[in-house]
């Protein structure tokens, strides 16, 4: 295996990740309009998805994810967030994504074990 191969296996790669992220979201909301009483559900939903299909990697990580899901009726949202890590090997990964009725943010923070 060469080095390149190697640091691959052990990086948080955003496109990766926002892939992962996207189809999880896709999976669980996609063309759903917004339902008030599905939220929790969704929201759990697409967590434990991304979790799932980010610990299949295989890789040398610790997990946090976060989704944000709100209807689309004018209201502002604003979020940020800030980390103390080793840029090195740690890493983030936000996706804003939408459909008609519905927006949903996830945030994704790879820590390297």
């Amino acid at each position: 295996m060469d080095e390149s191969q190697t640091e691959k296996e052990t990086t948080f790669v955003v496109e990766e990740v926002s892939k992962i992220i996207k189809e999880s979201i896709e999976a669980t909301i996609g063309g759903n309009t917004y339902q008030h009483n599905r939220v929790n559900q969704w929201s759990s939903s697409v967590v434990e998805l991304c979790l799932s299909h980010l610990s299949r990697l295989g890789k040398p990580f610790k997990y946090i994810v976060n989704c944000i899901i709100m209807q689309k009726n004018g209201a502002g949202l604003q979020t940020a967030s800030t980390c103390f890590w080793d840029n090195s090997t740690d890493g983030s990964c936000a996706v804003r994504w939408e459909n008609k009725s519905t927006y949903c943010i996830v945030t994704v923070f790879g820590l390297a074990i």
